[in-house]
């Protein structure tokens, strides 16, 4: 076991807390963790990427390693998750991404006929491209110090595709969208493109020391649920499929993996049969609703309303007990139906947090 259990010498795991949820198995807590809880929500946070320029901050093994410690310093979370953007993987193809300071991230080139495919790498060295990190993935786990485990990700095809055609956000993706209608034949060859780079992009995480794995599909939301099955689906379940038997192949550690298709509740009998331990929710399900669709197989992850942590205290605790009344304390872990907003009371995510771990431990004695 000694390779699987830390392979490069990585310290003994202290709290495995959140991997024993991801698996089925039985916790004595309900393990917690926050979407984007590495983030400008933390005065230590801004202090450390004030004079940095957002990417050249991901492209910082060392800032990365020291964001995604931060909340940890501050809370008893049971996870802690890599600092970086899941806009790398279109850099890695050769697109250009900027931050604008008050609008996001912007592509200076968005794709915008079927001929620009052809200005993408077509084979992409992740090590070359992406090994920035990997190099913080193994910082990152060295420092922890074995406390809780490290979480890896990235975006999932329609998602990335849905950028690289906007060119940022946008809140109809009516660009991107309209090459599915238009062009289904280049969004397949743009999607499979991606995947096969998320594919070793996700594997090289592990061998990098990552413990888990999130996939965001973010805008899933935009699809109805027949584009879903046409364009974002079938990936999803490839993704799942191809990295875990490269794990195998490679000898590495076969870990947990977490689906999160927000806005996707149309699809979450089709999410919980693609492939992953874990499937995450945003806020607009509820629970019981939830479980109904996804079985007993899959463990949950979410789904507060991150917009709840504007609540009082006390407010927090009581919303908290009850989504845990709601999903059970088993095969469950806490989270947020989206990442922290930037204007967030850090207090207010400690109590969040506090209150997943009374409350569970609470409900399991009794």
């Amino acid at each position: 076991c000694s390779f699987v259990c830390s392979p490069k010498g990585f310290p003994k795991l202290k709290n495995d807390t959140f991997l024993r949820a991801a698996r089925g198995e039985e916790t004595e807590h309900t393990p917690v963790w926050c979407m984007r809880q590495a983030g400008r929500y933390l005065p230590e946070f801004r202090e450390t990427r004030a004079a940095q320029d957002f990417f050249a901050t991901c492209r910082s093994p060392k800032l990365c390693c020291e964001l995604t410690l931060q909340p940890l310093r501050r809370f008893p979370l049971d996870a802690a998750i890599i600092f970086s953007d899941i806009l790398v993987v279109p850099q890695a193809l050769g697109m250009e991404v900027v931050m604008v300071p008050g609008k996001g991230p912007t592509f200076t080139e968005p794709l915008k006929e079927v001929e620009d495919l052809l200005k993408l790498r077509q084979k992409v060295d992740v090590t070359a491209e992406l090994g920035y990190v990997f190099q913080a993935i193994t910082l990152t786990r060295h420092s922890l110090e074995g406390r809780v485990p490290l979480i890896g990700f990235s975006g999932a095809p329609w998602t990335l595709m849905s950028y690289m055609i906007e060119g940022g956000g946008s809140t109809t993706m009516s660009k991107a969208k309209s090459w599915l209608y238009r062009h289904p034949e280049a969004s397949h060859q743009l999607l499979r493109l991606l995947a096969d780079v998320i594919i070793d992009y996700l594997v090289g995480q592990v061998a990098a020391g990552a413990q888990a794995l999130q996939l965001f599909e973010s805008h899933a939301g935009h699809l109805g649920p027949e584009q879903f099955q046409d364009f974002a689906l079938p990936y999803i379940q490839d993704v799942a499929q191809a990295v875990k038997s490269k794990l195998k192949e490679e000898a590495l550690p076969l870990v947990p993996m977490i689906i999160f298709a927000k806005d996707a509740h149309y699809a979450l009998r089709d999410l919980a049969n693609a492939g992953y331990e874990v499937v995450g929710l945003d806020w607009t399900i509820r629970p019981q609703e939830a479980r109904a669709q996804t079985g007993k197989d899959v463990t949950l992850q979410g789904n507060l309303d991150p917009c709840a942590l504007y609540a009082p205290k006390e407010k927090i605790g009581e919303l908290v007990k009850k989504m845990l009344e709601g999903f059970g304390t088993q095969r469950y872990i806490a989270n947020l139906g989206h990442g922290l907003y930037p204007d967030m009371n850090p207090e207010h995510v400690g109590a969040f947090v506090e209150a997943v771990h009374t409350h569970s431990r609470h409900i399991n004695k009794h």
